[in-house]
């Protein structure tokens, strides 16, 4: 499948797959960016997508981001919509540092994930009342035997 992308600073690499079993692909920070501590920062990715027709881009933390650099991606999964692809749409990695002191990600490092989803636009339906085999909330299975 190919996908549409604009790279912004054209001396860093396109995101790719690192692994013939990977599924996503890694952002890479275009600019050196400083996280002050306890505080949320946007990373930029360096790119700009086009999602096709009946995909999405989630995009996700490395799993090793918390445990090297103190950052989690608060709005995990991130969601790139099909009409996020403007000349000012760069992809911006939010980030938040639970560390005590400033978090430094480098230009080129690797920074997120994205993952390409299928989706499908609901037609809604709506109805006069909910249906009856309801079965409760949060930790309601527990409650069932």
């Amino acid at each position: 499948m190919k996908i549409p992308i604009h790279r912004i600073n054209k001396d860093l690499p396109l995101p790719r797959y690192e692994t013939p079993g990977s599924f996503a692909f890694d952002f890479v920070a275009r600019e050196r960016t400083e996280i002050a501590p306890r505080a949320a920062g946007f990373v930029p990715g360096n790119v700009i997508v086009e999602c096709p027709p009946n995909l999405a881009l989630l995009i996700l933390p490395r799993s090793s981001l918390f445990r090297k650099k103190s950052l989690l991606v608060p709005n995990s999964p991130g969601l790139i919509d099909q009409d996020f692809c403007g000349k000012k749409d760069e992809i911006l990695i939010q980030v938040l540092n639970f560390s005590e002191e400033t978090v430094i990600v480098d230009r080129g490092e690797k920074i997120a994930q994205g993952l390409f989803v299928r989706v499908e636009i609901a037609d809604f339906d709506e109805h006069e009342s909910p249906a009856e085999n309801s079965r409760g909330g949060f930790g309601s299975t527990d409650l069932q035997n």
